[in-house]
């Protein structure tokens, strides 16, 4: 009787560890506004589990004037030459395409106008900080942040 017990509690404990929210995936929300900001710029999120990012334009001004947008780059990036040099890639949502720039990119969200919202999920397969930006002409120089993977 005692053994059942025992194997029943290992068991139940086994199965609550791959139930943790964790292992189902990270859930990120961001928003962005007229002044330039995001309203989060540090998250920590575990390594190899899939995260989904919902990112908002709370602002009110056009998408020409005040168009946002996040890419998450790899570590190690140059986040300023990455947002100098993404404003000649306009035909593409200021997307680098192509490129040592395009090489930079793990996940991008569409460029949103005000009250649109996107949704992308992607995997930080190795620990590290991942920076995000805005990619939106000068954007950057305000809108940024860092994902950790841990």
């Amino acid at each position: 009787m005692k053994m059942k017990l025992a194997t029943l509690l290992v068991s139940l404990l086994g199965l609550s560890i791959f139930a943790s929210p964790a292992q189902a995936g990270t859930v990120l929300e961001l928003s962005a506004n007229d002044t330039m900001q995001y309203d989060n710029k540090v998250f920590e999120v575990p390594v190899g589990v899939e995260i989904t990012l919902v990112l908002t334009n709370k602002g009110a001004l056009p998408k020409a004037a005040m168009g946002h947008n996040v890419v998450i780059l790899k570590p190690g990036s140059d986040v300023m030459a990455f947002g100098a040099g993404s404003v000649v890639a306009a035909g593409t949502e200021y997307i680098p395409q192509d490129g040592p720039l395009a090489d930079q990119i793990l996940a991008h969200t569409k460029l949103l106008g005000p009250g649109e919202s996107d949704t992308i999920t992607f995997t930080l397969e190795a620990a590290g900080a991942y920076p995000f930006i805005c990619s939106f002409p000068g954007h950057f120089a305000l809108m940024r942040g860092v994902i950790t993977a841990k």
